[in-house]
């Protein structure tokens, strides 16, 4: 809930934050200018200030120190004329005439007011409210994000736009909330709401003691005030022996006695006034103008934030399945909550809730990640959760156990978990079984035991509706059609063939857009242009022809390069594998590409250890090849013979030369050695546990044996340490991408 009201409130709000945060950093460069523009030195007395300023000037009338330093003496020239001079704060010299900025001067009214008066007064106010209310609930979605304060500076990960999005959120948020609740503040003092402590009242002047005047720079309450507190005196009239100097400072005001300089009817700041100077400075910056500086530079975060978090917004929406008859959650009497990688299960809770929907049940779905604590009319719940890799939470599910955390008491509702898997892998719905035994260790009731589909099987998710039917005493027909995804023709332009002589034949694939495949470089330009957008490490999804569910491939290139590469290991019996290997180049494909930000390199400078074997170097291969900037990067990879299946060797030797692959280790199988790569990790035990002290980031991708054996020998070399995988997977520095 709290991630949607940030959400609507950032879309509803944006512009006018945005303009607001950007006329507050025109007007943040104004302390600094006006402290370039003041005297160097104020380490002098207000007597001696004094003193100078009626040596210089013929009738004075007033000095005003300004909270950034510039002094201005406001006097009577010879002519009658009213003037303003900047004077040297130390010896009240002249400097130049005092001129106002008018830059500064529209942007202020502008920033205040709109200039539309005490209504466009209100209008900021309501800027400042929204901006207080995004920075509060953004640094809360920042700290459930990245884990909490001990991993507030833990690196980012996901798109462009949500890495943008949190670094910005980490260097601005805290000087954005207190500039928006200071201006919240001001909006209140301005409307009457609270008071600032100005209101004192009417003030009668004291009368100096009959005498001949002292002289300024020997009046000790004036000698008494260092010229930095000073804020503004007014110098008694010529003609009027009876008055009196009228001082004001930091820290309150008072009177001077111009013949026995004494310091008359002093009345120090009062509590409110100390308040609302420090909140002001804290708005404005005046007195600091440093930090002035900061909250500009954090004021243009806004707008950016803005276009970050519309953007990430707009994916989101976009990416979100659409079910039609979705009602709200709170008059739901049955919610659907989906687990899914790649959005498959979506398909199977859309058919569910048609189902229920046609017998007259309110039906609410939602991505498990968006579990809540108040389903107020909810009777029941369904669970469909696939697993991810070898029993790890898919994307959509991966916060559903700390949501889960914030129930205190069981629900009325009853539940029944549908596991989604494929009985190939040894972690065979073992997510779905997690969640299961999670609720009924909390004391949630059951609906009925947990239930598994192997592999999307329509007939299995049918009689799992007939039994939940005989359950709620209707009958539940899930008549389940897959839906085909939106596919993309590719054309396949160049292929390598390995491993033949070791009987594991492996091929690499590269493949273009199939509209604009040419020879001509305008063709193969524009083919570059008519691919998805993808990066090493992201899938591959391709549908076999008269198949609806495609096989899934790690991507070993860049878009940009224009082409899409994959490598490829052949199946005995496999219908996608033996497709692919069959294709001579100008066959087409029908595919699409499956974003995977997770398992990405990351953009930070710490050295990346990638871990694979066969063709789990796809996605490394690609990392290497873009690594421009030479991150250390250490392969340990494996394979069954040098001579028949090093996929990418050559590619590997002249990444080694020009420094983009730091290390690289191999193991093969074959035809002596015996040896795989986990037995290499544990030959190069005091590397890698040098390289986890020091940061590295641990990627693993391959079959699901070799990432057993490659967890088990890294946890055998970190965990004697005090090192152990749950904290680098925490902590987004232990990845898979197993199969």
């Amino acid at each position: 809930m709290l991630r949607g009201l940030h959400s609507w409130l950032g879309l509803a709000a944006a512009l006018l934050v945005s303009f607001m945060a950007i006329t507050g950093a025109v007007l943040s460069l104004q302390p600094a200018f006006d402290f370039a523009a003041s005297s160097a030195s104020s380490d002098g007395t207000v007597a001696e200030l004094a003193a100078g300023v009626a040596a210089h000037f013929t009738d004075p009338l007033q000095i005003i120190r300004s909270a950034n330093g510039t002094v201005t003496v406001y006097a009577t020239a010879d002519d009658g004329q009213q003037l303003a001079m900047m004077v040297d704060a130390a010896s009240g010299t002249p400097l130049a005439p005092q001129v106002s900025t008018p830059v500064f001067a529209f942007f202020k009214e502008l920033h205040r007011s709109l200039f539309l008066g005490q209504a466009g007064r209100a209008v900021a106010g309501l800027a400042a409210v929204a901006l207080a209310v995004l920075a509060a609930f953004g640094f809360v979605l920042l700290l459930r994000r990245l884990g909490g304060w001990r991993r507030l500076f833990a690196p980012a990960h996901g798109r462009l736009s949500q890495r943008l999005h949190v670094e910005l959120s980490r260097l601005s948020v805290i000087l954005l909330l207190v500039t928006a609740s200071s201006g919240v503040y001001l909006t209140l003092v301005q409307f009457g709401f609270l008071p600032d402590g100005s209101d004192t009242g009417f003030i009668a002047y004291p009368a100096s003691s009959a005498g001949t005047p002292a002289t300024i720079s020997e009046l000790p309450a004036l000698q008494d005030v260092p010229v930095s507190s000073l804020r503004q005196l007014d110098f008694p009239v010529k003609d009027d022996p009876a008055d009196v100097f009228a001082l004001t400072t930091n820290s309150g005001s008072g009177f001077v006695d111009r013949v026995s300089g004494a310091l008359l009817d002093f009345t120090p700041n009062s509590l409110a006034q100390n308040i609302y100077e420090t909140i002001y400075m804290l708005h404005t910056g005046q007195g600091a103008w440093w930090f002035a500086l900061l909250l500009g530079i954090a004021s243009l975060g806004a707008p950016v934030l803005g276009l970050t978090g519309l953007l990430i917004w707009w994916r989101r929406r976009r990416n979100l399945p659409r079910i039609a008859g979705n009602v709200a959650r709170q008059k739901a009497d049955t919610i659907i909550l989906v687990g899914s990688e790649n959005n498959s299960s979506w398909a199977f809770a859309r058919t569910l809730h048609a189902a229920l929907t046609a017998k007259g049940h309110a039906v609410h779905a939602a991505a498990m990640n968006s579990l809540e604590t108040d389903y107020r009319s909810a009777e029941r719940m369904f669970i469909l959760a696939s697993t991810h890799g070898d029993g790890d939470a898919p994307r959509s599910a991966d916060r559903f156990f700390e949501r889960l955390d914030r129930y205190t008491s069981v629900p009325q509702f009853r539940y029944a978990v549908l596991g989604f898997g494929d009985k190939s892998f040894t972690g065979f719905c073992a997510y779905a079984e997690q969640v299961d035994e999670a609720l009924a260790a909390r004391g949630w009731r059951r609906l009925q035991p947990l239930a598994r589909i192997d592999r999307q099987s329509t007939q299995a998710f049918a009689q799992w509706g007939r039994t939940t039917g005989m359950r709620l005493r209707t009958e539940l027909a899930l008549e389940h059609a897959p839906e085909r995804r939106q596919t993309r023709r590719l054309v396949l332009v160049g292929r390598k063939d390995y491993g033949t002589e070791v009987q594991a034949p492996t091929c690499v694939l590269r493949f273009a857009a199939a509209e604009t495949h040419g020879r001509t470089y305008g063709q193969r330009l524009l083919a570059r242009h008519r691919l998805p957008r993808f990066s090493p490490g992201d899938l591959v999804g391709i549908l076999p022809p008269g198949s609806s569910i495609p096989r899934y491939y790690s991507i070993a290139s860049h878009s940009r390069a224009g082409a899409l590469e994959i490598c490829v290991r052949l199946h005995p019996g496999g219908e996608c594998s033996e497709f692919l290997h069959g294709l001579t180049p100008g066959n087409k494909v029908e595919a699409f590409v499956e974003r995977r930000p997770d398992f990405h390199p990351g953009h930070g400078t710490a050295p990346l250890v990638m871990i694979g074997a066969g063709t789990g170097i796809a996605p490394f291969a690609g990392f290497i090849r873009s690594n421009s900037r030479h991150r250390p990067l250490h392969l340990y990879w494996g394979g069954r013979d040098p001579r028949s299946d090093f996929l990418y060797g050559e590619l590997l030797v002249d990444c080694l030369t020009d420094k983009r692959l730091t290390r690289l280790v191999t193991s093969f199988s074959r035809p002596m050695s015996g040896a795989y790569i986990q037995d290499r990790m544990r030959e190069e035990a005091p590397r890698l546990l040098a390289l986890a002290r020091s940061g590295a980031r641990f990627m693993v991708c391959g079959g699901r044996e070799m990432g057993a054996a490659v967890r088990l020998a890294l946890s055998e070399i970190l965990t004697p340490h005090g090192l152990d995988l749950e904290t680098l997977k925490s902590r987004k520095r232990y990845v898979e991408d197993v199969y």
